[in-house]
């Protein structure tokens, strides 16, 4: 290691390289204990490129026609490179074309037929692909000869690639071919073989350059480059050969072999040519003697010893490289341990079986193995055999076999012993096992499975379903072992029909197991019928046919279908031919079937068990058109405008319209009259048709009729039914229209009934209209009946004029207004209560007295006072009026009453005072007032009196 080198790790450095010192091939050796390895070879090159020589060019000089060849020549270098050429001045570089190529083999210029355009001076640039230094050599002036034009001659091909060359698998590869001539040659590729190109193949250059990425094997062959001109061709041939470097097939891998053993380790590798092989150990060539061979890369180590211990490496190479495979040769030497490899402490078998006891001690060498059976050697019999591992096997095995048995092993490093014991045991047997059974949805089935077993062992039971296990804590709902420790007893609960299969019991103990199977069949109503088509349809029948689904082990009986469309609620049961289908037909015809109505179909299948589930609904079908058949219902009428017969019916559904085009065909005549005139209606939802004419006479009646037609045809017309056309509005107002005000709320208006003719209709009423301050158009309006002739106008404000007018109306519309009357409400109620509530009472009558009640400027004058009372058991209260502030109530009192005094106005009753309770007196004279409400009050020293507020409203 000189100054120059230094390792980082493992890694070589080299400083201030130089191409004379350190270009060449380097490998790493790594070493530990165990041993050497060597790395694979690194070479190490340095591109260059050199200037070229100044020396100046000759001239070119050619005919005007003829082709040229303008030669490089590129300086020293190291590393790939590649070719352009200068013409006259840079950066004007020569553009190829079908008639001028630059060769990035030779790196010549070749025109193949040279024009006056052509002449001026050509320099070669060529540039190292690695470092892209970049070197121009000196021009080459090419000039024309005066001494004519060149004629015209077959090509001559100038650029070509080797008769034979080399590709690396994965490489591309390119090849060159171009030629000179007059007039300009067209160039063209083939493979000898007559083989076309694969698609991944490239021609570049105006086809200058025949370009294969990814060389294969498949790609190797003869290919021809053809040039052509009006005056003949040329051909070139080469042939592409295909090589690769070695890589491997089988690696070798660590050993650890025990010593006075053999090795045998292969390594192979592919490659072309086919590589060789040589060996390393701890990175040198590895020396061969007689017991260390090599044969067709393999090596061969025979009689082991510890000291052929080390790092191996087996070399494939060929000519093209070369890879290395690395492992360790362990070779062991070691007396026989089982502290690794330990013997069974117990094993159990059942008499009459056969055993084998393993005795496997780690050794190196391979140990010889010696057995006794408690302090007795064991000799082989024709039921006791050795075993080429070092292992014993007895045949039919008996209870005398129990005991020790112990296992000496020993090689020329020492001896050790391993021991086992073994049990024998009475075979386990099912006494009672599971039955097959036929059950139905729904019911509870015990399957049983009890054993007799060795009491040594313990046992186990398992079920599996169809060959799975059974989970019972899953399938805790359906699934419940039963019965004792000796009895594993399944039972199953509420059977459904995805229980149905085959049931194993496995009972299981340390030394045997034993099964037995039953077979389950479940019976359930039928699955849901399959593939439900519609095979032909008209405007009231459909044909159906089905497939059988599962009959879940009970034949199906009977099939019934159902049907569904738009304007049904849910499925309902269709009617079909034959009426009742039984199990073996899968057709049936559906009839009674709507018009031009979009059904769907669905089968149900049912057996003894019970009808199942339905099947998938079919595709939507419509039924084919046809006349209606059902005329509107409720065709009635009248009412409407001056000069009008309304008729009126309920639409027909679209359901019953039987096809496209629906509408309705409205009939009406004069009472009496014969001919019927006719309109038609073509909106199927329209409730009502109006005529008008100035002819029609009020009130007057019409027979009507309402008839169906489609695009099929017409249908029938409804019953024939009579209505009345409008009414005449009213023509006269009312007359002896008045307005009284009742209190600050109310207005009561009233008027004569206006004459009236029956022959003119139904007179329905009275509108009373009423605005206040000239505000009309925000009037309100009251309607009464028609023999009515007053109306009380409520909740208006205090004080105020109110205007009002009053018109008849009927059902043609309303009459004229009556002249406007008006009246003013009176003022408000005073907001003052009756104060000071004074009582007296004795055992027949109340005597009261409260203070007088004085009304406020816009308040209504008082003009007396109520008293309303009631007794405290009852809601009927009664009123005592009065233009005093005293009043005197004949009460016997025998219990509590409840009194409260309102003052009277012209604008309604006033506030009302505090309730008062007078107690029932029981032998005393007794009196109170408001002011003692909520104290106690005692009027003599005897009796206690509680006055206090009655919260709810008397009334």
């Amino acid at each position: 290691m000189e100054y120059r080198y230094k390792l980082n790790g493992g890694n070589l450095v080299v400083i201030n390289p130089n191409r004379n010192w350190d270009t060449g091939s380097y490998q790493c050796f790594a070493t530990n204990s165990l041993g050497t390895i060597v790395s694979r070879e690194a070479k190490l090159q340095f591109a260059y490129l050199e200037n070229f020589k100044t020396k100046m060019r000759s001239t070119v000089s050619v005919r005007e026609g003829q082709g040229v060849v303008l030669l490089c020549g590129p300086p020293p270098h190291s590393g790939e490179l590649s070719y352009a050429w200068i013409f006259n001045e840079y950066p004007s570089f020569v553009e190829e074309d079908s008639r001028r190529f630059v060769s990035q083999e030779t790196g010549h210029l070749y025109i193949a037929k040279v024009e006056p355009s052509d002449v001026g001076n050509y320099t070669c640039v060529v540039t190292s692909t690695v470092t892209n230094a970049r070197v121009l050599g000196s021009p080459t002036p090419l000039v024309l000869r005066s001494d004519g034009v060149m004629g015209e001659y077959e090509p001559k091909i100038e650029v070509q690639f080797p008769e034979t060359l080399p590709a690396a698998k994965g490489a591309t590869v390119k090849l060159e071919c171009f030629a000179l001539g007059n007039p300009v040659p067209q160039i063209n590729w083939r493979r000898s073989d007559g083989l076309p190109f694969s698609s991944k193949i490239k021609l570049r250059k105006f086809n200058g350059v025949l370009e294969i990425p990814n060389f294969q094997q498949e790609d190797t062959g003869s290919y021809e480059c053809i040039a052509e001109n009006s005056r003949g061709s040329n051909v070139a041939r080469g042939r592409l050969t295909y090589y690769a470097k070695p890589h491997w097939v089988q690696l070798i891998k660590d050993v650890e072999i025990a010593v006075e053993d053999s090795l045998f380790w292969e390594c192979r590798a592919s490659g072309k040519p086919k590589p060789s092989y040589r060996w390393l150990k701890n990175g040198e060539a590895l020396v061969l003697e007689e017991r260390i061979q090599i044969e067709n890369g393999a090596l061969t180590i025979s009689n082991l010893n510890v000291t052929d211990s080390g790092m191996f490496q087996c070399i494939a190479e060929n000519k093209h490289g070369l890879v290395y495979s690395s492992a360790e040769l362990k070779v062991v030497a070691s007396a026989p341990d089982f502290s690794k490899t330990p013997m069974k402490k117990l094993i159990q078998v059942q008499v009459g079986s056969m055993v084998s006891l393993d005795c496997k001690p780690r050794a190196s060498p391979k140990p010889l193995c010696s057995w006794k059976k408690g302090d007795m050697i064991i000799q082989e019999n024709e039921r006791i055999s050795f075993l080429k591992d070092g292992g014993l096997k007895i045949a039919n095995v008996t209870k005398a076999d129990v005991g020790t048995y112990t296992c000496i092993a020993e090689n020329q490093f020492g001896k050790a012993n391993g021991t086992t014991h073994l049990v024998v045991t009475e075979p386990t047997r099912i006494t009672l096992a599971p039955s097959n059974m036929d059950v139905s949805v729904g019911e509870s089935v015990i399957l049983p499975c009890q054993v007799q077993h060795d009491p040594l062992l313990d046992i186990m039971f398992t079920w599996y379903f169809n060959g799975a296990l059974t989970d019972f804590k899953k399938d805790g709902s359906h699934f419940e072992k039963v019965g004792g420790s000796s009895s594993g007893d399944l039972m199953i609960r509420n059977i459904q029909l995805k229980h149905s299969g085959k049931y194993v019991c496995m009972v299981q103990t340390g030394v045997d197991s034993v099964s037995s199977a039953a077979d389950l069949i479940v019976r359930g109503s039928p699955g849901p019928p399959e593939n439900v088509k519609v095979d032909e349809i008209t405007d009231t029948t459909a044909q159906l046919s089905w497939k059988e689904g599962t009959d879940n082990h009970s034949p199906v009986i009977s099939y019934s279908v159902q049907a569904r469309t738009p304007f049904s609620v849910g499925w309902q049961t269709a009617t079909t031919v034959p009426e009742v289908i039984d199990g073996k037909t899968h057709t049936a015809t559906v009839v009674e079937l709507n018009p031009w109505v979009e059904y769907e179909f669905r089968v149900v299948a049912s057996n003894k068990i019970g009808g199942g589930e339905p099947s998938l609904p079919s595709e939507k079908v419509r039924t084919e058109e046809a006349v209606p058949e059902v005329p509107p219902s409720e065709v009635s009428g009248g009412g409407g405008s001056r000069s009008e017969l309304v008729i009126t019916w309920d639409p027909v559904p679209e359901e019953l319209q039987n096809g496209e085009g629906f509408g309705y065909v409205v009939a009406f005549r004069p009472l009496g009259v014969t001919n019927w005139i006719q309109t038609v209606v073509t909106s199927p939802d329209t409730p009502r048709y109006v005529f008008r004419n100035e002819s029609i006479m009020p009130f007057s009646l019409y027979e009507v009729k309402v008839g169906v037609y489609n695009n099929k045809g017409e249908g029938p017309f409804s019953p024939v039914t009579t209505v009345f056309s409008a009414e005449e509005e009213p023509t006269i107002a009312p007359s002896q229209v008045s307005a009284n005000s009742l209190s600050s709320s109310e207005i009561e208006v009233s008027w004569n009934t206006i004459p009236w003719k029956l022959s003119n209709g139904h007179l329905l009423g009275y509108e009373v209209r009423y605005w206040n301050n000239g505000e009309e158009e925000s009037s309100s309006k009251v309607k009464v009946a028609g023999n009515e002739t007053s109306a009380r106008l409520r909740g208006l404000k205090s004080n105020l004029a109110y205007y009002t007018a009053v018109r008849a109306y009927n059902s043609a519309g309303a009459g004229p207004f009556s002249t406007t009357v008006n009246a003013t409400t009176k003022k408000t109620p005073p907001s003052q209560p009756p104060g000071n509530v004074v009582w007296n009472a004795t055992d027949t009558k109340v005597l009261l007295n409260w203070e007088q009640v004085k009304a406020m400027e816009n308040e209504s004058e008082v003009t007396g006072y109520k008293v309303f009372y009631r007794t405290s058991s009852q809601n009927n209260v009664q009123v005592l009026n009065t233009n005093k502030t005293s009043a005197e109530l004949l009460l016997p009192i025998k219990e509590d009453y409840i009194i409260e005094v309102k003052a009277t106005t012209d604008g309604g009753d006033g506030a009302s005072s505090e309730q008062i309770r007078i107690p029932r007196i029981t032998n005393m004279d007794a009196r109170g007032s408001t002011s003692a409400i909520s104290n106690v009050h005692a009027v003599s020293s005897y009796i206690p009196v509680v006055l206090f507020f009655v919260v709810n409203a008397l009334w």
